[in-house]
């Protein structure tokens, strides 16, 4: 038995080019309709005008035949799709009419919220999830603090900050924070991603943020978090060639600005927005009324990866040797998220070798792993390069040992690593620093150029292995002269604008030719003048080196009191 359709499903599968073959009868119309299991023959009644179902295949290609050319048209059937056709631009125009009210834009509810609602804070998260950001924690006691008790603040004309904008580099736990804030005041939050608020038509987005905050004012006192915020945020730029433009996310930016602070009132309704590019928010956004208060959430100090580390390690079998304190010294510079994958890195190392704890070890070859990437004993160098490896690596350890600046060097490799390392030198640092002088970014520079001099004095050449190092010995140099104005000759004057202070990037000012020359000459002599240093280095405790690497080459890998043993005789080796 065949299957029966609709006249009206049959002439949109036509128009959807499904239909392959049509036999058109007096009553009736057989045809043969391609599906996702294969052709399927169908079968529907005989309704509206023949000449026109015939133009219809025929303009799509569609196999016909008639059967009966005495076949009348039902008049009513032809009426009705005549009319068909017009009421479907109607509808199409009443929705386009419902993108320009910002309503819900008819059944397809587009111009709705996305934004994911915890009742009650219902998140999972408070500030006890939350560690090492003891400042911003204390930040948003006084939002989590009106929100529970707002009469205190409300009997005595204080008002609470609109928005709260959260900024720091990426894995800090900005979201977290956002989280743990709805949980402590156990409101409810509503969460999104700015980028959730455009698409392709006009006027979406700002639907969607007049949606979001109706939503919210109807459960206030409550929490919207816009993570992500630059993704709609950016600066307005009236000049579409210099900055760019974008009439969809200007209008939910505007939109954004206007419930914020408009004619109308939010009370109860705190804004929270989390972005790791705050230099490229939009001026009125982060003016006082909207976005007036700005907390930092920076990667945290030793004290504060501890913290961050009991945190994580909770629900984790710890082995009786693991000293956390030791892993917060050497992990300088992680962010929470970095410390978090640390911990779960160390928890698979253990299980997969069948431990009943987290050891110590594990940890050291999760940081490793992290840091330089998965061993690969199966890459095998031939003895050449594993020779031209080894003093390479030895060379970085000594410099690093006799400069400044450098930190402790605990390792040293020749085993293949990530995707093109072939060693390294590992050096820790011995307490978190701030600041650098001079001095030791010189001592950074050398020791990047170690392994090259080592190859130039050993083996009389030089190999493709320290194109890295001079790649980052030259930023170091050209940042020292062109960003920190560590240079005698050019002087204390910043030749390049830092664009961002979390990712790091920066553009180079309009200079004169003459400048950007001696700049390039300044930056040659840095690089020279720490080749220099390495190289005196090197020649002073060539027989050091030459120990120290054939022990490498015996063992593969140096570390702990046998290499901090070794180095140590660098100052009373003596070149013969």
């Amino acid at each position: 038995m065949l299957n029966s359709t609709s006249y009206l499903d049959f002439l949109s599968q036509i128009l959807a080019n499904q239909v392959r073959q049509v036999t058109i009868a007096q009553n009736s119309i057989e045809y043969t309709v391609s599906t996702a299991n294969g052709l399927e023959t169908r079968q529907t009644t005989t309704e509206g005008d023949l000449d026109a179902l015939i133009q219809l295949l025929q303009k799509h290609g569609v196999s016909f035949k008639v059967d009966n050319q005495n076949n009348a048209p039902n008049p009513w059937a032809t009426v009705v799709l005549g009319l068909a056709f017009p009421a479907l631009a109607l509808a199409s125009a009443w929705l386009l009419q419902k993108q320009g009210d910002g309503e819900s834009f008819g059944a397809y509810g587009v111009g709705k919220s996305k934004a994911k609602v915890y009742n009650q804070g219902q998140t999972g998260i408070t500030f006890q999830d939350v560690a090492g950001v003891t400042e911003a924690k204390q930040e948003l006691q006084e939002v989590v603090d009106f929100l529970k008790n707002g009469q205190k603040y409300r009997s005595l004309g204080a008002k609470i900050p609109q928005g709260v904008l959260l900024v720091g580099p990426p894995g800090t736990g900005k979201t977290l924070l956002a989280k743990a804030v709805a949980g402590e005041a156990g409101v409810p939050f509503f969460s999104i991603s700015g980028s959730e608020f455009v698409e392709v038509f006009v006027g979406v987005g700002a639907a969607r943020v007049r949606d979001l905050f109706a939503k919210a004012k109807r459960q206030a006192p409550c929490i919207i978090f816009i993570d992500e915020l630059d993704a709609i945020g950016k600066a307005r730029s009236s000049n579409p060639q210099i900055g760019g433009s974008n009439d969809e996310r200007e209008q939910t930016l505007n939109q954004l600005l206007v419930e914020m602070d408009g004619f109308g009132t939010n009370s109860g309704v705190i804004l929270i927005g989390a972005t790791n590019r705050p230099e490229v928010l939009d001026v009125a956004l982060r003016r006082p009324g909207r976005f007036d208060r700005q907390v930092t959430v920076d990667r945290p100090d030793k004290l504060g990866r501890v913290a961050i580390l009991n945190v994580h390690v909770q629900g984790v079998k710890i082995g009786a040797d693991v000293q956390l304190e030791k892993v917060a010294t050497q992990t300088a510079g992680f962010s929470g998220a970095d410390l978090a994958n640390l911990v779960n890195e160390a928890a698979l190392l253990a299980a997969r070798n069948d431990r009943q704890a987290v050891t110590m070890a594990d940890f050291d070859a999760a940081f490793e792993r992290v840091v330089a990437g998965l061993e690969n004993r199966a890459r095998v160098l031939n003895p050449i390069e594993k020779k031209t490896v080894a003093y390479h690596e030895v060379g970085h350890a000594l410099v690093g040992a006799l400069t400044p600046g450098g930190g402790r060097v605990s390792k040293i490799s020749i085993v293949p690593r990530g995707m093109g390392a072939l060693g390294y030198t590992l050096q820790v640092p011995e307490e978190d620093r701030f600041l650098l002088d001079a001095t030791e970014i010189d001592g950074q520079i050398a020791t990047l150029l170690g392994g090259r001099v080592a190859e130039e004095l050993v083996f009389g050449r030089v190999s493709t292995g320290a194109a890295d190092d001079i790649q980052k010995a030259t930023d170091l140099a050209e940042k020292a002269i062109t960003q920190y104005g560590m240079n005698q000759v050019l002087g204390p004057v910043a030749f390049d604008r830092t664009t961002s202070q979390f990712l790091g990037g920066s553009n180079r000012r309009q200079i004169s030719d003459e400048v950007a020359q001696q700049i390039d000459q300044q930056v040659k002599a840095s690089i020279d003048q720490a080749y220099q240093v390495a190289k005196e280095i090197l020649t002073v405790n060539c027989d050091l080196l030459e120990s120290i690497a054939q022990k490498l080459l015996a063992q593969e890998v140096l570390e702990g009191d046998e290499l901090k043993n070794l180095l140590a005789q660098g100052q009373a080796a003596v070149c013969a």
